[in-house]
């Protein structure tokens, strides 16, 4: 008997991964994305993303026949949505996409189809994907709605696809069901059975939860910077206790996930989510901060030296060592900088050209700027050595040293 065949809403960093190792496992997987470039790529067994191992998933699921990848769906028995869920102005969730995708299934969805919901999305979304299909005129009574969120980390992606657990949610205890059943196959992980919303409120429960641990953290090095402490020795030295374990602070928080989903809930709780709306905005205010930071550092430059000096952004990405700049506070920050004349090296060893301003290799950065940085742990900036006339600036935890000055 044949397997079911799958149609993937959406080709980027969840449903490529997703699309391909389900077509590795001998599913038959029509995938869909909007832009042209991309279903071309993806048709010559390429990728458009930066992720270990993909690039061999798909390659295999192309070559095998079970991946094919159009702009428009196909019937199908299982159809996973795996769209962007961004906000609009005041941190409004912005479920349009969903919306859209949900009616491009619309004359293809027939009766025992499995409609999977895996975009981060607002409290009740898997209801609303039901009541758009019965808007289009489909009778949905008869069809499975689940909603089963993604939890993996950027890098690690196409082990965790398989390793960790999931939870799946559906619209009734049939759809819950059958949804699970259908991730058993693929999953080693446990696959944990509960509600669409409380499937949905896990995964915004989940981001929050880290959310607000880093803006603890992000506040403690504020205020050593402000009582001249050293917050990675700080954080060490406090986590040597047995019941704490203080996160690592950076720049900002960034990805699609933690410094979206938290709003979902901030919005929907209409005054009521005081900790995750503080902790938001502690976490975005870190980025304002690093920029001020680096803008009096080269004021104070221009002082001393007489000239603005070349300031080098160390990263662009929202996390090391991959290329996804959606919601980046680096990225956010080094824009601020240009925007404000700052005369700025761009650095991200991940992505080789950017439309804003020229990427720059980072030891040519290094070279050249008279402040440096580092906004991103990538693993190009782990051990440097750099020169005793640089002024370091580090907001992410890295091992830099500097040379001695020769006397």
């Amino acid at each position: 008997m044949s397997k079911q065949k799958i149609c993937v809403m959406g080709l980027g960093y969840i449903g490529l991964p997703t699309a391909s190792l389900l077509a590795n496992r001998g599913y038959q997987v029509h995938g869909v994305d909007v832009v042209q470039e991309t279903v071309d790529i993806i048709n010559q067994g390429k990728i458009h993303i930066v992720e270990p191992d993909l690039d061999t998933f798909v390659q295999s699921a192309v070559n095998s026949g079970n991946l094919v990848a159009d702009t428009k769906p196909t019937e199908a028995d299982i159809f996973i949505i795996a769209v962007p869920t961004p906000f609009k102005a005041n941190h409004v969730p912005n479920v349009d996409y969903i919306v859209a995708a949900t009616k491009s299934i619309a004359p293809y969805v027939r009766e025992g189809n499995i409609v999977i919901l895996e975009s981060t999305s607002p409290v009740g979304t898997t209801d609303l994907m039901e009541k758009t299909l019965r808007e289009e005129g489909v009778d949905t009574s008869k069809i499975h709605f689940a909603h089963c969120p993604e939890r993996v980390l950027p890098g690690k992606i196409m082990h965790e696809l398989v390793h960790n657990d999931r939870i799946v949610g559906g619209t009734t205890p049939e759809a819950t069901r059958v949804t699970a059943d259908f991730y058993k196959s693929f999953v080693k992980g446990e696959v944990l059975q509960t509600d669409a919303r409380t499937a949905e409120m896990a995964k915004l429960t989940e981001n929050s939860f880290r959310d607000v641990n880093i803006a603890f953290a992000n506040e403690l090095s504020i205020l050593c910077d402000k009582f001249g402490i050293d917050v990675w020795e700080l954080i060490e030295l406090a986590n040597r206790h047995p019941r704490v374990n203080i996160l690592q602070p950076g720049c900002g928080v960034g990805g699609h996930c933690i410094a979206v989903d938290p709003w979902f809930i901030v919005d929907a709780a209409k005054g009521d989510a005081r900790l995750i709306k503080t902790a938001r905005e502690v976490n975005d205010y870190k980025s304002e901060w690093v920029v001020e930071k680096v803008k009096n550092v080269a004021l104070t430059f221009e002082k001393e030296k007489g000239r603005k000096p070349k300031v080098a952004c160390m990263g662009l990405a929202f996390k090391p060592d991959i290329d996804d700049l959606r919601e980046s506070p680096a990225l956010y920050i080094t824009r601020r900088l240009v925007a404000d004349n700052i005369d700025v090296l761009a650095v991200e060893p991940n992505i080789q050209t950017f439309d804003e301003f020229p990427i720059v290799d980072y030891r040519k950065a290094i070279e050249e700027a008279d402040i440096i940085a580092f906004l991103v742990s990538h693993k190009e900036f782990k051990d440097l050595e750099i020169d005793a006339d640089k002024k370091i600036l580090t907001f992410c935890k890295l091992d830099v040293k500097q040379k001695v000055p020769v006397a």
